[in-house]
C-alpha cells in the first residue's frame, strides 16, 4: 500500500503560496483536547492526548515549540496508545513539522494528506439554503444529526451512495450514537460546539458542526447521507456553520478537505488552500 503523500513537495508548493496563520492553527490543534476534557501525556516531542471518559479519542501532536520527533519518539507513542486501546493516530500541520513525515513513515504509519483551508474574511457570505438550520441541544433531529456523518463516512466519495433513510433511522437507534449524540447536546448547551443539519421532510440529509476556540473555529465532521449527495447540502451546511462563527466572533474560520476535488467545492463559498493537514496512522492492509 502507498501513502497519499507523495513527499514534501505539495506541502511546500503550498506554503510558498500563502501568508496564513498556520501557528496558531497549530496552537488551536493543541488547544481543542484540553478544551475537550483530554488528559496530554508528555512524551518529548510529541503530545498524546488521552480522553477522560465518555467523548472522541482524540490524537497524538507534536509539542509546540519542540523538537522534531524521530520514529523512535512515534514508536514509544504507538505503544501507549495500543496500550490505552486507543486509535494509533497522529495529525498536524506539513509546514509546521516536517520533520513529522519521514518519521510516521519510518515507523510504518500511513499517512493520509488533506487541504487545508481558511475562509477568506473578505468573501461575502452565500445565499443561506433554505432547507439549513442550526439545531440546539434540545431539537428532536439531534440524534439523526450526530447519525448521518457516520454514514457518510462509512461510504466514502462523492457518489450518490446507497445509505438511505431506513439506514439513518436504524442508526439513530444505536447505543453507540445515541451515546454521542448526548455528548454532542453537553457541548452545545457549554459553547464548546455548534451543530448545523440540512433538513428536507422531518429528516437530516446532511450535518457538521463547528468548534471554536480563542476566535478559531474549525468546520469538523460534515457528512451527507449517501443517497442524497450531489445536491449542493454539504455546501450550505458548511456555508452557514461559517456564517454561525463569523457571526460570534471567530476571526479565522478553517477546514480539512477531503481531497482536492472537495477542496475546489469550498472554494466556491470563499475558503483558499493555506497548508497541508497530516494525519497518519495503521496501514489499513
Amino acid at each position: 500500500m502507498t501513502d497519499h503523500v507523495t513527499g514534501p513537495t505539495s506541502a511546500q508548493r503550498a506554503e510558498r503560496t500563502t501568508d496564513a496563520p498556520l501557528p496558531g492553527l497549530e496552537r488551536y490543534y493543541d488547544a481543542v483536547p484540553r478544551v475537550g476534557g483530554a488528559r496530554a501525556e508528555d512524551f518529548g516531542p510529541l503530545t498524546l492526548f488521552v480522553q477522560e471518559g465518555a467523548g472522541w479519542p482524540y490524537y497524538a501532536r507534536p509539542a509546540p515549540g519542540g523538537p522534531a520527533p524521530t520514529a523512535a519518539d512515534v514508536e514509544r507513542v504507538r505503544a501507549r496508545q495500543r496500550e490505552l486501546g486507543v486509535p494509533e493516530a497522529f495529525e498536524w500541520v506539513a509546514g509546521n513539522s516536517p520533520g513529522l513525515l519521514a518519521a510516521a513513515r519510518a515507523a510504518g504509519l500511513h499517512v493520509h494528506a488533506h487541504p487545508l483551508m481558511v475562509l477568506d474574511p473578505a468573501a461575502p457570505p452565500p445565499p443561506a439554503h433554505p432547507g439549513v438550520r442550526l439545531l440546539g441541544a434540545d431539537d428532536p433531529l439531534l440524534t439523526q444529526a450526530v447519525a448521518v456523518p457516520a454514514l457518510a463516512f462509512a461510504e466514502p466519495g462523492t457518489a450518490v451512495g446507497t445509505a438511505g433513510t431506513a439506514e439513518l433511522a436504524a442508526a439513530a437507534t444505536e447505543p453507540s450514537v445515541l451515546a454521542r449524540s448526548a455528548r454532542v447536546a453537553g457541548m452545545i448547551r457549554s459553547g464548546r460546539t455548534v451543530l448545523a443539519g440540512a433538513v428536507r421532510d422531518g429528516t437530516v440529509l446532511c450535518a457538521g458542526q463547528y468548534n471554536p476556540v480563542d476566535g478559531v473555529a474549525e468546520v469538523v465532521a460534515v457528512g451527507t447521507l449517501p443517497s442524497a449527495r450531489r445536491q449542493g447540502l454539504a455546501l450550505g451546511v458548511t456555508a452557514a456553520l461559517a456564517a454561525d462563527a463569523r457571526a460570534r466572533g471567530a476571526r479565522t474560520v478553517f477546514l480539512s478537505a477531503g481531497d482536492e476535488d472537495v477542496a475546489r467545492i469550498y472554494g466556491r463559498i470563499g475558503f483558499h488552500r493555506v497548508g497541508t493537514a497530516l494525519i497518519a496512522e495503521p496501514p489499513a492492509c
